[in-house]
C-alpha cells in the first residue's frame, strides 16, 4: 500500500539542470535566506554582528523584507508581536554571545505567550566548537545551552547541507501548537563558505497537529451537557488557535458563562450575556468560577494571573485543553485534554447537548454589578476615565500592546479589546520594555492599521532607541507614555508592603523633545485632553509619541484576604 507521504515527486530536466548549476557568488547564509523564502517569510527582525554577516549579507540577494532594530532584545519583542498578529513564524536573525543572549528576555515572553519566533543565531567558528576554551570573540562553552530552557527547540547547524533541514524543522516546531520560539545556530564559517549546493526552491511548511483524544472529548461533551453551572475560562490558546468563533458557538449552545484571561483578551465578546469579561483578578469572580459544577478551560494554564494569585480553588469537575503538556493538570486535577484549542472546540461541538438556562445571563450581570460596585467604592476615577479615553481614541480593529505598567494592570481587566488578537502584552514573563519594540513589529505586520503602544516611564527607557527604528521605517505607532516619574506598580507593592519605597524613583528626560529629536513628533497631553490628542496621533501617518504626565494607582486586590 503506498501512502501520501511516501510519494516523491520527479524533479523536471529544467529543476535537474538548475539544480547542477547553481549560480556563483552564493555563500551559507544564501541557504539561510532562500530556505525562508521557501517556507513563506516575507520579513525577517534582526540586528546585525560580526559572525552573522553572513547572513545578512545575503539578505541583499534576497525578496526578504529586513526591519532592523536597535537592540536585539527589542527585535525579539518585534518579531514576538509579527508573529502574533500574522500566525506565521517570524524570523529573528542575531549575531553570536552578546548578540544572542540579549535576545533571552524576548523569548521568554514569545515562550511564555506562544508566539511563533524563529530565531537564528551565528556562532563562532566550527573549531572553535566543543566547550574548549579558543578565545574567539563572543566565545561560549555551549551557546545553544543558554535557550533550552527557554525556547521550545534547538536546532544545531554543522555543515551547510544541514541548513535547510534545520530551518525547516525549527519552522514547524514554532508552529506546532502551542507555538513558541525556536533557537538555530549556525557557525560563522559555514554562513561565509562560498556553496554549491543548489539553491532551496520550496519547502514543507506544515506544523503537525495536535488532535484531541476522542474518547476524552466524549466524557468532557457529556459532563458539559449534564451540567447544572458550567462555566468557561478562556486563555490565550484560544486566541492562538483562532478559536474564538468555535467558543462563541459552544457558550452559546452550552448557556456558560465565560470569563478571559489576560493572555485570552478579545477571545469572547466583552458585551455578551454570558460574557464575564475579565475581571479574573476578583473575588467575586473567582467565587463565581469556583461555584461552577463543570468548569471548562480552554487554552490556559490557570497560572497566577489567571487564577487569581492562585487562591482559586475549583469545587466542580475541571475539563481542562490545553497544548502546553507542562500546563496541563499542572495546577488542578482535571480531565485533561492534550490537544489544539480549535481542533478540541469543534469536537466539543459536534458532540455536546444544547443547553437551556434562562438564569445564566442574570448570573452574570450580578457578577459584574459586585465588582464595578467594588471599583467604584475605591475612588479610581481617575484611572477608569484615563483607560475609557484610550479605548473612545483608538479604532476598534486596531491592535494595541502594552508594557508592564500600571494601566496595563488595569486594561488586563477593565479594556474591551473588541475582538481576538487585538490586544498584548507582556503579562507571559512579565519582562519590562515589551510595548513599543513589539507595536512595531505589528505595524511592520500589517501597516493599514494604527497601532497604539502603551508604557510607563521606567518601561519606556528600554526602547527610546527603537524611535530611530520607527522612524527610519515609518512605522505607524502611536506611543503613550504615562509618566509617573518611576516604576510606579513597584512603587505602590513597596509603600504596601514596607511602608515606604526603595529604587522605584527616576530622573527621567522630556519625552517630547526626546521624540522630536529623532524627527518623531510629540504632544504632552493631560487626562481632560488624551482623548483628543491620542485619537489624532492615531489618525496620521508615522510614529507619534503622546505623554501623559499622571500618577495613577491600582484597585485592591482581593487575592490577599484584606478585602
Amino acid at each position: 500500500m503506498t501512502h501520501d507521504h511516501d510519494l516523491v515527486l520527479r524533479p523536471t530536466q529544467e529543476q535537474i539542470t538548475a539544480a547542477l548549476n547553481p549560480p556563483a557568488g552564493r555563500n551559507g547564509g544564501d541557504l539561510v535566506v532562500e530556505t525562508l523564502a521557501g517556507l513563506g517569510a516575507t520579513t525577517v527582525f534582526g540586528l546585525p554582528g560580526q559572525h552573522a554577516l553572513g547572513m545578512f549579507d545575503a539578505l541583499r540577494r534576497s525578496d526578504l523584507r529586513y526591519v532592523g532594530l536597535r537592540v536585539e532584545n527589542n527585535a525579539g519583542f518585534a518579531a514576538d508581536a509579527y508573529g502574533r498578529i500574522t500566525g506565521e513564524a517570524a524570523p529573528l536573525l542575531l549575531s553570536t554571545g552578546p548578540g544572542a543572549l540579549t535576545s533571552l528576555a524576548a523569548l521568554q515572553e514569545a515562550a511564555a505567550a506562544s508566539a511563533p519566533v524563529l530565531a537564528i543565531s551565528s556562532q563562532i567558528p566550527t573549531a572553535g566548537l566543543g566547550g574548549g576554551r579558543h578565545g574567539y570573540l563572543h566565545e561560549l562553552p555551549d551557546q545553544a545551552a543558554s535557550f533550552r530552557g527557554v525556547v521550545k527547540s534547538v536546532h544545531t547547524v554543522r555543515t551547510q547541507s544541514q541548513i535547510p533541514s534545520a530551518i525547516e524543522a525549527a519552522w514547524k516546531s514554532a508552529l506546532t501548537a502551542p507555538h513558541g520560539p525556536v533557537w538555530v545556530e549556525i557557525p560563522q564559517d559555514v554562513l561565509l563558505a562560498e556553496t554549491s549546493i543548489p539553491v532551496v526552491t520550496g519547502g514543507d511548511a506544515f506544523p503537525e497537529e495536535v488532535v484531541p483524544r476522542p474518547e476524552l472529548t466524549a466524557v468532557a461533551a457529556h459532563l458539559l451537557s449534564g451540567a447544572e453551572r458550567p462555566a468557561i475560562i478562556a486563555g490565550g490558546g484560544v486566541v492562538r488557535a483562532d478559536a474564538s468563533g468555535k467558543l462563541f458557538q459552544l457558550a452559546e449552545t452550552l448557556r456558560a458563562p465565560v470569563v478571559t484571561t489576560p493572555g485570552g483578551k478579545g477571545a469572547f465578546p466583552w458585551e455578551h450575556p454570558l460574557s464575564l469579561q475579565s475581571w479574573i483578578e476578583d473575588r467575586h469572580t473567582t467565587d463565581f468560577l469556583e461555584d461552577a459544577d463543570v468548569l471548562l478551560v480552554v487554552g490556559s494554564g490557570l497560572g497566577e494571573l489567571s487564577s487569581n494569585y492562585h487562591t482559586f480553588r475549583p469545587r466542580g469537575r475541571v475539563v481542562q485543553i490545553e497544548a502546553d503538556l507542562g500546563k496541563l493538570e499542572s495546577n488542578h486535577p482535571a480531565l485533561g485534554i492534550h490537544a489544539d484549542a480549535r481542533l478540541a472546540l469543534q469536537a466539543l461541538l459536534e458532540t455536546v447537548s444544547e443547553r437551556q438556562d434562562e438564569s445564566a445571563p442574570e448570573r452574570v450581570r450580578e457578577v459584574l454589578d459586585k465588582v464595578a460596585a467594588r471599583i467604584a467604592g475605591q475612588e479610581l476615577t481617575l484611572e477608569q476615565e484615563v483607560l475609557a479615553s484610550v479605548r473612545r481614541a483608538l479604532p476598534a480593529d486596531s491592535p494595541s500592546f502594552w508594557d508592564m505598567t500600571i494601566l496595563a494592570y488595569w486594561a488586563w481587566s477593565a479594556f474591551d479589546a473588541k475582538g481576538p488578537n487585538r490586544m498584548h502584552s507582556a503579562q507571559g514573563a512579565g519582562g519590562l520594555g515589551y510595548g513599543f519594540p513589539a507595536a512595531l513589529g505589528a505595524a511592520a505586520a500589517d501597516p493599514t492599521r494604527p497601532v497604539l503602544a502603551v508604557s510607563g516611564d521606567g518601561g519606556a527607557l528600554y526602547s527610546i532607541a527603537e524611535l530611530a527604528t520607527a522612524r527610519q521605517y515609518g512605522l505607524g505607532v502611536t506611543w503613550l507614555i504615562v509618566d509617573d516619574g518611576g516604576y510606579g506598580i513597584l512603587r505602590e507593592y513597596m509603600n504596601d508592603a514596607f511602608g515606604e519605597a526603595t529604587a522605584t524613583e527616576l530622573t527621567r528626560p522630556d519625552y517630547v523633545a526626546l521624540a522630536e529629536s529623532f524627527g518623531v513628533p510629540g504632544v504632552r497631553t493631560t487626562p481632560e485632553t488624551l482623548e483628543a490628542d491620542l485619537a489624532k496621533a492615531l489618525s496620521e501617518p508615522g510614529p507619534s509619541v503622546v505623554v501623559l504626565p499622571a500618577l495613577l494607582r491600582m484597585f485592591a486586590p482581593t487575592h490577599l484576604g484584606t478585602e
